[in-house]
């Protein structure tokens, strides 16, 4: 039954499409915590540039910010990013896209969870003559990401099936060899119903996990 699986790597293009979930999502907890840092900073400028970014970035289609990553960056501007071969530059090029558009949703949800701390600790901790990076490190990022767990899991979610994108600029991952597949063989249900069942695999457990998680740590008020 199922036959036409055999000479494809099937494990393979997951494992591409877990490492460009785990890259992407690294890069934007890290840049999308730093955007929200600038949303609620006190530094006009710093506010209006986080404010733009999320704005512009959420309402461009993944798909643009992909191929121009692609196009714009490495074919045209021959930005590398430090790689050779072909596969590599369109791997490190996709997780670059992916982390510029997720990090905006990340954003977000750090900024709500931000929000749901009473203002009067803020105001104690610079009470006591902490700074603007103190308070914020010490006493409001700890308690805004407890609450948004939940919120961050589902934009996890929404990652790892957006990786889906990264084929299209040749990136070996689940959707180019499901691609690959379906121009080959005559199994259009068969092979569907596979790389469904593995993107399941992959989002049902984590959905789960991170969901008990969030229950756990979350932040009684």
């Amino acid at each position: 039954m199922f036959d036409f699986l055999e000479g494809y790597d099937l494990l393979g293009a997951f494992w591409v499409t877990v490492q460009l979930t785990l890259l992407s999502a690294a890069g934007s907890l890290v840049w999308g915590t730093l955007l929200a840092a600038m949303r609620v900073g006190p530094v006009p400028l710093m506010r209006g540039f986080g404010t733009v970014y999320v704005n512009v970035v959420r309402n461009i289609p993944l798909t643009v910010i992909i191929l121009f990553a692609s196009l714009g960056l490495s074919q045209t501007l021959n930005i590398n990013l430090g790689a050779q071969p072909f596969d590599t530059i369109n791997f490190r090029l996709a997780v670059l896209g992916l982390v510029a558009y997720t990090s905006a949703f990340v954003c977000e949800a750090i900024r709500s969870g931000i929000n749901t701390v009473p203002v009067g600790q803020a105001e104690a901790a610079r009470a006591l003559g902490l700074s603007f990076t103190q308070v914020l490190t010490l006493v409001v990022l700890p308690q805004a990401f407890r609450s948004v767990v939940g919120p961050l899991t589902n934009v996890l979610i929404a990652l790892t099936k957006n990786t889906t994108v990264a084929a299209a600029i040749g990136v070996a991952e689940a959707a180019l060899l499901m691609k690959k597949m379906i121009e080959n063989e005559a199994e259009l249900l068969l092979i569907s119903a596979v790389f469904a069942f593995g993107f399941v695999c992959l989002t049902l457990p984590t959905g789960l996990i991170l969901g008990w998680v969030g229950k756990k740590v979350a932040v009684k008020r």
